[in-house]
């Protein structure tokens, strides 16, 4: 299975954020949307960060209340890994290990193109195995 698959069946709406917001927005946004991280664009879709929960809490954790405050660029993580449709599940999985994140923005032609958390990736994954397992059974009846 392909993140193109996973997007395909969970839409590639993405929330966004500039990076000269200040925290207390995303933090608001993240709540609200129930959702753990957000991708910083200078609003062209051009990815320039993302921000994550772990990052507001180091954030707040450095400058107590008053961190809220702060520009979103402050705290951010600007190096950002990114995949694209093509890669497969298992090579998402691998990327989110190695780097110990749950959120991976999903690039096409240079611009913000989707996201996929590590819960799609599992979701996907338990299909996966779900599906070879009935053709297993499949394969077993008939022989």
């Amino acid at each position: 299975m392909t993140v193109k698959a996973i997007l395909d069946a969970k839409g590639r709406d993405v929330l966004t954020l500039g990076p000269n917001e200040k925290l207390s927005e995303a933090v608001r946004i993240l709540a609200e949307h129930k959702i753990g991280a957000l991708v910083v664009t200078n609003g062209d879709r051009k990815i320039v960060g993302i921000l994550s929960e772990r990052d507001i809490v180091r954030a707040v954790a450095r400058g107590g209340h008053d961190a809220l405050d702060e520009a979103v660029r402050a705290v951010m993580t600007p190096k950002v890994k990114i995949c694209n449709e093509m890669h497969t599940v298992n090579q998402v999985m691998e990327i989110m290990t190695a780097g110990r994140f749950r959120h991976l923005p999903v690039e096409r032609d240079g611009m913000l193109d989707g996201i996929i958390s590590i819960g799609d990736v599992v979701k996907a994954r338990i299909e996966e195995v779900e599906r070879e397992a009935e053709e297993i059974k499949q394969y077993i009846a008939t022989a």
